[in-house]
């Protein structure tokens, strides 16, 4: 019982670290592990019991921001018929998720590589060129683009549109919209029904 009960205490304690650790980050990138430690309320040891260096708890953070991009999407389409409507709403919920961790992919470029990024982020962008796919299938979408090609445009205009919130060249609430016209027109949706859509999708 003593057992379970520290490895309960092991575990709220590396969710507490990791939590406090991305609102740190977010504030400060330079932010030490002793700076960490000290808003989680725990002595350093602590948190390099759990994360050897800054680059593992970076790592962590992003494994994190993965799964619940990939939580986010699947959720997004989820029981959606219409190809077009799925990828509007996933990218709407993608981008939500997206925008609480954009400061930390440009953290993440100067630890975890971009390529790292990229790996983890594989089964969700299999998901993508599926539904991608299926809307070429059934000429919902137009684009002369293959789908597994279109699918690296819509991740890289994410991460694009990311650094332009970041640079202060994007309003982070209009994020979400300008992701899924982005990915829509690019998809080749005509405007007047990406308009439509994201009309009726944001209501």
């Amino acid at each position: 019982m003593g057992t379970m009960t520290s490895g309960i205490r092991a575990d709220a304690n590396r969710r507490r670290i990791l939590d406090v650790a991305l609102a740190e980050l977010l504030r400060d990138p330079d932010a030490s592990m002793d700076q960490i430690a000290r808003a989680a309320g725990v002595v350093r040891r602590t948190v390099y019991g759990h994360f050897p260096s800054r680059e593992a708890l970076v790592a962590a953070l992003v494994d994190n921001a993965v799964a619940a991009v990939s939580d986010a999407h699947a959720a997004g389409r989820d029981d959606v018929a219409d190809p077009a409507e799925a990828l509007a709403r996933a990218t709407l919920a993608v981008w939500r998720i997206a925008d609480r961790y954009r400061l930390l992919v440009a953290l993440a470029q100067r630890s975890v590589t971009m390529e790292g990024i990229k790996q983890r982020l594989a089964p969700v962008r299999k998901e993508c060129v599926d539904l991608l796919r299926r809307g070429a299938d059934t000429g919902v979408f137009t684009s002369p683009l293959p789908p597994a090609a279109l699918g690296y445009v819509h991740e890289q205009t994410l991460f694009g549109l990311m650094e332009a919130v970041n640079d202060g060249a994007l309003d982070a609430a209009d994020g979400g919209r300008a992701a899924a016209s982005a990915a829509l027109l690019t998809a080749g949706v005509p405007l007047e029904r990406v308009t439509e859509l994201l009309d009726s999708v944001e209501r």
